[in-house]
C-alpha cells in the first residue's frame, strides 16, 4: 500500500514543481549560477554528442582501413584509399609511416650496413609514434571538459543553494516571520541550482568515463598495428 501511494505521489510531486518558474524566480547570486549551471549542461549535450560521433566514426573508418590493410599486398594502393579515412587514426599513423618509408627508401639502398637500417627503422618508429600522439591528442580532445564538469558543477551548485538559503534566512529574519509558506518558495528557488549541478555533472561523469573506455580500446589498436607494420616494413624492406 505504502509502495502504491509513494507510486501515485511521484507524478503528482512532479507536475506541482514548475521548474521553469522557480528558475525565472532566481535573483542575484542565485541567478548567475543558475545561468552557468544552464550554460554547462548546454555544452556537456554538445560535446557528449560531437565526441559520440567524432570517436565512433574513428573506429569504424579504423575497421575499415585494417580491413583494406591486411587485404592488400601493396602499400601505395593503401596510402592511396587512407585519403578517404581522415577520422582512422590507423590510416593516419600508416601514412606517416609511408611517407618516412618513402624518405628513407630514396636517401639508402638494400646494401647499407646493419647500422644504417637500424636507424632507418628508428626513423619510421619515430614517425608512428608522433603520428600516435597527434591522433590521440585529437580524440582526447574536449575529454577534460567533462572531467572538470563533473568535478566542479556539484560544488557550483551547493554554492548557489547554500547561498540562496542564506539569503532567504536572512529575509525571514528581516520580516521577522517564518511561517512555512514563507520559507518554502525561496529554498525550493535555492535548491533548483543543486539539481541543475547534478543534470550536468552526472551525464558528463558517465560520458567521461564511457569515452576514456572507447579511447584506451584504440589506443591498444594503435600500439599494436605500429608493431605489425615495424614489423612489416623490416621483413620486406630492410
Amino acid at each position: 500500500m505504502l509502495v502504491a501511494d509513494l507510486a501515485f505521489s511521484v507524478p503528482a510531486l512532479l507536475a506541482a514543481v514548475d521548474l521553469v518558474k522557480l528558475l525565472a524566480a532566481s535573483q542575484g547570486i542565485v541567478l548567475g549560477v543558475v545561468i552557468m549551471l544552464l550554460t554547462l549542461v548546454a555544452l556537456c549535450c554538445f560535446v557528449i554528442l560531437y565526441k559520440l560521433i567524432h570517436i565512433s566514426q574513428a573506429q569504424s573508418q579504423s575497421i575499415s582501413f585494417l580491413d583494406r590493410f591486411w587485404e592488400s599486398k601493396h602499400l601505395d594502393g593503401i596510402y592511396r584509399d587512407t585519403e578517404n579515412l581522415k577520422y582512422s587514426p590507423l590510416a593516419q599513423m600508416f601514412r606517416a609511416g609511408y611517407i618516412e618509408l618513402s624518405k628513407v627508401k630514396k636517401t639508402s639502398g638494400r646494401g647499407d650496413s646493419m647500422h644504417d637500417k637500424m636507424e632507418d627503422t628508428a626513423n619510421i618508429e619515430r614517425a608512428l609514434h608522433r603520428a600516435r600522439v597527434s591522433e590521440m591528442t585529437k580524440l582526447e580532445n574536449l575529454l577534460p571538459f567533462l572531467a572538470t564538469t563533473g568535478s566542479a558543477a556539484p560544488f557550483i551548485g551547493l554554492f548557489g543553494t547554500v547561498w540562496g538559503i542564506m539569503d532567504a534566512f536572512l529575509s525571514i529574519a528581516a520580516q521577522g516571520s517564518a511561517e512555512l509558506s514563507e520559507v518554502a518558495q525561496p529554498i525550493a528557488e535555492a535548491l533548483v541550482t543543486t539539481a541543475l549541478a547534478l543534470a550536468s555533472a552526472v551525464p558528463a561523469v558517465v560520458a567521461y568515463n564511457y569515452f576514456n573506455r572507447r579511447l584506451k580500446v584504440l589506443s591498444a589498436e594503435m600500439q599494436t598495428f605500429a608493431s605489425d607494420y615495424l614489423n612489416i616494413i623490416r621483413r620486406h624492406f630492410f
